[in-house]
């Protein structure tokens, strides 16, 4: 089965300039990790391999190999293949065998920014591998816990409450930590390990101290889960080696024929604005379709916010907008947010940082330039990475699937 398999990858690098893969052997000289990437993925990579999530809690094979894929976000917002491994072990210097693998596939140019679980074995590879690249813990992990860490607590409900707000809701670190302190105050929770261990490395998972840099969007490792559920279709606990190099291809042959379709809607395609403002206009010309709902949801919010301080003439640059915050058609709450608006650099920032994080323009941004009279965006808060009629390599890679 193990020379079947080599011959199998053997065959796709002699179908297919560019394919990559490396086998790592036990002692024994039998297969223990190996890592593939078509030129496809190699090629999406330079694109969009800024920020990647990388999750193994996937086991595909009868031989109980965890599948780890390693997963970006396209022009689109869907997810797309940067690789993929099947792993004997999930310790240190596994994971260092395959993050070094993988920066030589992709031609020693690590990600930015990389989004796992809180695995102390992949923690301590990236550090290892990616001493420059910003680690960040998936966020859907650590609330999923709450109920198995506080079920036992009387007032479980509210702490899970508090504990919500404090992470969505907090704007700045100083914020959320006076709140935390508080809560543990509040509840008597000064002996909950876990809690406490949370806070020491709140850096790596509250939105507040990560969310000034880009994630595209992504705080959790959920596309990469999504992409096992995507799988599933595919293989399932039987799967051979070799059947699943191939049935792998018949996803990823799935996965590009909806990027192409979703590139064909936003080429022929032009959703409809819902103002008359020349800014959503510039969007609407600039995007994919997917991005500029986005966008557009914003604009959509504008009713609910208000600019309630100028700033100091004739500087005008600070500037604080009030937002009735609308959930369900109900207003909810009120929330201030600052808003720093340099006019002769064209420079504009939010407290809440929705630009930073997502890539996106937010609603209180957009709100201080329409009340400077600012027509059209600079053109720095367009990115590339949304835009619709950008000329990208990788979707010109002649794909070779089977199937």
């Amino acid at each position: 089965m193990q020379l079947l398999f080599m011959h199998t990858l053997q065959k796709k690098t002699n179908q297919s300039p560019g394919f990559y893969f490396s086998i790592d052997y036990d002692e024994d000289g039998h297969l223990k990790n190996v890592y593939w990437a078509d030129n496809r993925c190699r090629l999406a990579y330079k694109e969009f391999g800024d920020v990647v999530t990388f999750d193994t809690t996937y086991l595909t094979n009868k031989y109980d190999m965890p599948f780890a894929p390693f997963v970006g976000v396209n022009h689109h917002g869907q997810s797309n293949f940067l690789g993929c491994c099947l792993i004997a072990g999930e310790d240190t210097d596994t994971f260092v065998w395959l993050f070094k693998t993988w920066l030589d596939c992709m031609e020693n140019q690590p990600p930015k920014g990389i989004i796992t679980d809180q695995d102390r074995a992949m923690q301590n590879a990236i550090e290892i591998v990616f001493p420059n690249t910003r680690h960040r813990w998936c966020l859907w992990h650590i609330l999923r816990k709450l109920p198995e860490k506080f079920g036992y607590h009387r007032e479980k409900d509210s702490i899970f409450k508090d504990i919500h707000n404090y992470i969505y809701e907090s704007l700045n670190p100083e914020e959320f930590v006076q709140s935390w302190v508080a809560m543990v105050d509040k509840y008597t929770l000064h002996e909950n390990y876990w809690l406490s261990g949370l806070f020491k490395e709140r850096s790596r998972w509250v939105p507040c101290f990560l969310n000034t840099s880009f994630w595209a969007g992504m705080s959790s490792t959920q596309r990469s889960e999504s992409m096992n559920a995507f799988f599933d279709g595919y293989v399932h606990s039987k799967t051979s080696l070799k059947q699943f190099v191939e049935q792998y291809e018949r996803a990823l042959r799935s996965k590009v024929e909806k990027e192409f379709q979703a590139d064909f809607r936003s080429y022929s395609q032009m959703i409809p604005c819902v103002s008359a403002y020349d800014i959503e206009k510039q969007f609407q010309a600039s995007y994919t379709m997917d991005k500029f709902r986005e966008f557009q949801e914003e604009i959509s919010h504008l009713m609910y916010c208000k600019v309630i301080y100028g700033g100091e003439e004739p500087e005008r640059t600070k500037f604080k907008v009030r937002e009735d915050v609308e959930v369900k058609g109900k207003i909810i709450k009120q929330r201030l947010v600052d808003v720093q608006f340099e006019i002769e650099q064209n420079e504009i920032v939010c407290s809440c940082h929705l630009f930073e994080f997502r890539g996106i323009l937010c609603r209180h941004a957009v709100l201080v330039l329409l009340f400077n009279d600012v027509r059209s965006v600079p053109q720095n808060y367009i990115l590339r990475r949304w835009k619709r009629d950008e000329n990208r390599l990788y979707t010109r890679v002649k794909v070779n699937y089977d199937g």
